[in-house]
């Protein structure tokens, strides 16, 4: 018999999570984690979401990475498996950064992208 298991969901790079706990931190609100979805919008059809998350969805993933909780959009597992969540910070831009597999294409001005279901047959 052989089990078959999936890839990582999503995972963060330690600037991520740091970036994320200072954010968390500085809310002042009481939040259950940071929710992670993607949306239809821009110019690339798809726009990645974040929002502090008062409770748990009842089918949202939950991951703990590096001290943070993120809890996935179930309608964005499939785009986002496999996803490494980063921040950069230059001197003319700082933010979030999805490394993500899945993703095909991107806008010029990278605030949208485009994305492909992850397939269901893990290599």
């Amino acid at each position: 018999m052989t089990i078959q298991t999936r890839p990582q969901l999503m995972s963060l790079t330690e600037a991520a999570a740091e970036r994320l706990r200072a954010l968390t931190a500085e809310s002042g609100q009481g939040s259950e984690g940071v929710r992670i979805g993607v949306k239809n919008g821009g110019c690339a059809g798809m726009e990645y979401t974040m929002t502090y998350a008062q409770t748990r969805g009842p089918h949202d993933e939950v991951i703990e990475d590096k001290g943070v909780k993120l809890l996935i959009d179930p309608t964005a597992v499939m785009f986002l498996l496999g996803t490494e969540m980063d921040y950069k910070s230059d001197r003319m831009r700082s933010g979030f950064v999805f490394n993500n597999p899945n993703q095909t294409s991107a806008c010029g001005c990278g605030e949208s992208v485009s994305l492909k279901p992850a397939s269901d047959t893990a290599e």
